[in-house]
């Protein structure tokens, strides 16, 4: 396993993205449990785009444009789906008192197809991982180990990053106005997100 690989995959998974910022958001709102399960669904998220790699699915992804275009702007319309339930303060991000009544299947459902709608994840197991999967018989062995490594790294930085945002929750939700700018700020931010995947080519 070379520097490189590690390297980006760190720099992939730590810059903030729709799965991170999910999990930052269900750390703020619901607290470290639900924060744990985001972290945990977006991972699991990204098992599909790493069986498409591995069947062939990630190249049809690639070479059709009308394939692409279908899982975007499913991806775009769920981030704008998760912006309006945001402002609305409903939904798996909205704001609980009480963490021990959090949803645990609305949040992992939420995470999970956050990632499933993100094309960029396919098109990263399809193009990026291989360049470092030797050719020959244990090709799949590799890609799946790699795979885990950057499933790995994905759920200990996520959870990193729900916990340290969970441990403020107190102090910002005594205070009502903070807790109505977060959530607009968060609803914001999807809404930019989506604008960013609706312009992503492949």
């Amino acid at each position: 396993m070379s520097v490189a690989f590690l390297v980006t995959c760190l720099v992939i998974v730590a810059t903030p993205g729709t799965g991170a910022l999910y999990t930052i958001a269900a750390g703020l709102t619901r607290g470290a449990r639900a924060s744990l399960l985001a972290a945990f669904a977006c991972t699991l998220g990204t098992l599909p785009h790493l069986v498409a790699a591995l069947t062939g699915l990630a190249a049809l992804l690639q070479a059709s444009g009308i394939a692409f275009a279908i899982v975007k702007y499913a991806g775009v319309g769920y981030l704008l789906y998760l912006a309006w339930t945001t402002w609305r303060d409903t939904g798996a991000l909205s704001v609980e008192q009480n963490p021990a009544g959090t949803s645990v299947r609305s949040v992992i459902a939420a995470g999970i197809t956050l990632n499933l709608l993100n094309p960029k994840l396919t098109l990263f197991f399809f193009a990026f991982l291989p360049q470092f999967v030797p050719t020959g018989s244990g090709a799949v062995a590799a890609m799946i180990g790699l795979s885990a490594v950057f499933m790995g790294m994905t759920f200990v930085i996520f959870t990193g990053y729900g916990v340290c945002a969970s441990a403020v929750r107190d102090r910002v939700l005594s205070q009502p106005r903070v807790v109505d700018v977060m959530r607009k700020v968060f609803a914001g931010t999807f809404v930019a997100l989506s604008a960013r995947l609706a312009m992503q080519s492949r």
